[in-house]
């Protein structure tokens, strides 16, 4: 199994960041160019709930549409999911990434620190690491920032 990460500091708080992550409606309104729209398909966003994102055209080069089985939820925190569907189960046996929120001690009412991590298993030797992600990931969440001033 490899992994990648990435983490980077908000100035919004963890239950903001939070909130705006699990709601389908504001998640799709932060940053267009990168997620045009979320829709949990199955549950309320617990685990065993499916969600489908729809990627914006900043990402299409890379992924348009991912399927994810949310696995795990820590209230608040941090939501896991597995994608099981999507361009990334074409090259990849097994996709999973973990988003958290946590806040910065001693700034808890201002910051955040988000962070992505992803677990996975190219289906080839020859298919590439999401190389990609981690940037685009951390850039969608520096979104946040802005949109949660609005």
């Amino acid at each position: 199994m490899q992994s990648l990460s990435e983490e980077a500091v908000l100035n919004i708080p963890a239950s903001k960041a939070w909130s705006m992550y699990r709601d389908d409606k504001l998640i799709s309104k932060i940053n267009p160019d990168m997620l045009s729209g979320a829709e949990y398909i199955k549950g309320d966003g617990g685990p065993g709930s499916l969600r489908v994102f729809k990627l914006g055209p900043a990402v299409h080069s890379y992924v348009k549409e991912s399927t994810q089985k949310i696995e795990k939820v820590v209230e608040g925190q941090s939501v896991t999911y597995e994608v099981i569907g999507g361009e990334l189960k074409d090259m990849y046996n097994f996709y999973r990434v973990t988003f958290s929120f946590l806040p910065v001690p001693g700034k808890e009412d201002e910051q955040c620190i988000a962070e992505w991590k992803s677990e996975y298993e190219p289906l080839s030797a020859t298919t590439p690491p999401p190389e990609k992600a981690p940037d685009a990931a951390i850039g969608f969440l520096k979104s946040f920032e802005k949109f949660g001033l609005c």
